[in-house]
């Protein structure tokens, strides 16, 4: 009898190990499986993210930063192109990106992101006319009952997004490119995109002499660094260090240096 007794112990026991095993590794952070990170933004968004010329990666003032972002956690990340600014969300929602690299702040984000403070760099988004068709604009107001056009999910912080949603006539096309030739060939009234990125692209397409940026403008914002909340990287160790090594970033003066950088480079990619 008493040999029985010890065989069912053993088993017992086994059974046990093998249940604390499999515990302890579902328990087990996130970070432990986290040996990169991916991320993703608006790659129409110079000088602070664009898509370089290999055309699988973004450059820009963001992605400059998160290089030294990377080299103070430890933990390689990756900035990768995966195609218009709707399509960049989408991919953080899944979780399918881990890090969205640079976004203002909505409560419809807030549901699928979380944030990292502080801001990393700061922008205006602004109303931009064409220089053949102006019209007064003083105050937001001045917008009701005309049509205007933007970049497909785009925002201009939470308060401008709840008005235009209530008062505006705004169409959304996929690029910047797309919403100026619309402004330019009578299409739209206005475009609303932010200040320094309009003014790289409108360079670039060879419109700079015909749209411009009126005042005041609609907003002015944040960008931050956010997390997908269903990313496999989402663990408190692994959020903890990105926020000590972005405050200490910030704080010491970096993220002006990459933005420095990303309008040299806006710059050099032109010529």
């Amino acid at each position: 009898m008493s040999a029985i007794v010890q065989k069912i112990n053993a088993l017992i026991l086994v059974w046990f190990m093998l249940g604390l095993s499999s515990f302890s590794a579902a328990a087990a952070p996130a970070s432990a499986s986290c040996n990169s990170l991916t991320a993703t933004g608006n790659a129409e968004y110079p000088p602070f993210l664009w898509r370089a010329d290999t055309g699988h990666a973004l450059d820009g003032a963001v992605s400059h930063l998160l290089e030294r972002l990377s080299d103070k956690i430890d933990i390689p990340i990756v900035t990768k192109y995966v195609g218009p600014w709707s399509r960049s969300q989408q991919e953080v929602r899944s979780g399918r990106v881990d890090l969205m690299a640079g976004a203002f702040y909505t409560s419809e984000r807030a549901d699928y992101m979380e944030y990292f403070s502080p801001a990393i760099m700061f922008t205006k988004s602004v109303v931009w006319q064409s220089k053949e068709s102006r019209f007064d604009y003083h105050y937001r107001e001045d917008l009701i009952g005309r049509w205007g056009v933007t970049v497909i999910n785009n925002s201009f912080g939470q308060r401008f997004d709840d008005f235009a949603k209530t008062n505006l006539n705004l169409l959304t096309v996929a690029s910047l490119k797309q919403a100026f030739e619309m402004l330019v060939n009578g299409r739209a009234d206005y475009v609303l995109y932010e200040l320094a990125p309009g003014e790289a692209y409108a360079e670039r397409l060879g419109i700079a002499d015909q749209v411009m940026a009126m005042t005041p403008s609609i907003s002015s914002e944040g960008l931050f660094l956010a997390i997908s909340k269903f990313s496999d990287c989402n663990s408190p160790e692994v959020k903890q260090r990105i926020a000590d090594g972005l405050r200490e970033l910030v704080n010491a003066g970096t993220a002006q240096d990459s933005l420095f950088y990303g309008l040299d480079g806006w710059k050099r990619s032109s010529q």
